[in-house]
């Protein structure tokens, strides 16, 4: 049986993986500075993550949300602790997008409304309302079409107001800082004006945190560098380092109801004990605060080259921005230099999304193999 050819892939077969390398079948050793598309948080393969799973694993992997399971509550009490966002109320599931579909259906059932606003240049998956308020229309298949979505620029808050006074906006959608759409970000004010838009109009505000959250950017969740309350968050991929988890936050003034919402894997005791060890690790190693470290680091390095337009993004979710476009290049740095980086839809754009463990030399080495580059 043939793969479906859906991926343009890379000449590599990782066959193992370490903090922040990753080795193929010969022991080639690469730095991992994409983490897996933002994936891998506390390292790959990291010790205590290994032991609880394996532990769990030996005990009971999963059984179905019809039965009580305390890892559950445990995970909400850490989440709680480390985001201080206390009176949130949390929905687990299993991917990012499951957590995208999961939050904007909430969202048309909190306000019997069904159009949603979403931004420029958005990414929040590919599923089917998920990819229906993602701006790529090559991903969206005329079965997405049935979703009533409208797109706005970022920072344009005459124009988001002007469609909210139209009664009929469940949500609206926004990255505090776009993943794959290129490490843009809206500006304080338009944060704050709409939240207040979204009070006026009885539409709830989503944070997508799906890349963005859990200690990357050196707030536990992007949006958290404002003051804002929004009515749901989604997270995924950090989440888990590696083992598929997904999960919503619900602001308290949205309630529950049995029903509303479901899920078969999600919540399950394995993807538990993930998320757990990577709060642990988080905590005790301090990673949300090197985050902040480390990109004062990077930026250091970065304003050496006379090539950068732009330095983007915060903590450890980071983008050089170039004069052309840096598809050899990133090739170049795979093959020539063993270094692992990311792409975007900005084809300008080098992504820079490491597990949180990277160390400056880490950076010093991508930033030497990038002057070599462009150099030559």
């Amino acid at each position: 049986m043939k793969l479906f050819d859906v991926y343009p892939l890379y000449d590599v077969t990782p066959t193992r993986a370490k903090d922040v390398y990753v080795y193929d079948a010969q022991g080639t050793q690469y730095l991992d500075l994409y983490g897996g598309h933002a994936v891998i948080s506390i390292g790959h393969s990291q010790e205590e993550f290994v032991s609880n799973l394996t532990t769990q694993l030996e005990q009971i992997a999963f059984y179905s949300n019809a039965v009580k399971n305390p890892l559950q509550e445990k995970l909400a009490n850490a989440l709680a602790e480390q985001s201080c966002l206390y009176d949130y109320q949390l929905f687990l599931c299993s991917t990012g997008a499951e957590a995208i579909e999961n939050a904007l259906k909430l969202a048309s059932f909190h306000t019997n409304k069904k159009r949603v606003i979403a931004f420029k240049n958005a990414f929040h998956g590919r599923t089917s309302a998920a990819v229906s308020v993602t701006d790529n229309p090559a991903i969206n298949a005329p079965l997405n079409a049935q979703h009533e979505v409208t797109f706005l620029p970022f920072n344009k808050t005459d124009l988001v107001a002007k469609e909210l006074q139209k009664g009929d906006v469940c949500a609206v959608i926004f990255e505090a800082i776009q993943g794959v759409g290129g490490l843009d970000e809206p500006t304080e004010d338009f944060i704050y004006a709409l939240e207040k838009l979204c009070q006026e109009h009885n539409a709830c505000l989503i944070a997508d945190e799906v890349q963005a959250g859990f200690a990357r950017t050196g707030t536990f969740f992007a949006f958290q560098k404002y003051n804002i309350q929004p009515h749901i968050i989604t997270m995924a991929k950090g989440m888990g380092n590696g083992f598929p988890v997904g999960g919503i936050l619900i602001h308290p003034s949205i309630e529950a109801r049995y029903g509303l919402l479901g899920t078969t894997f999600g919540g399950n005791h394995l993807a538990c004990v993930a998320v757990l060890s990577v709060l642990s690790v988080l905590k005790k190693e301090q990673l949300q605060e090197r985050a902040k470290i480390l990109e004062t680091h990077f930026r250091a390095r970065a304003e050496q080259l006379p090539s950068i337009q732009k330095i983007k993004g915060r903590g450890l979710m980071l983008g050089l921005e170039f004069d052309f476009e840096v598809g050899p290049l990133r090739k170049d740095l795979i093959f020539k230099h063993h270094i692992f980086t990311g792409g975007s839809s900005n084809k300008k754009l080098i992504r820079i999304l490491p597990p949180l463990t990277l160390k400056e030399s880490h950076f010093d080495q991508f930033f030497e193999a990038l002057e070599s580059e462009l150099n030559s």
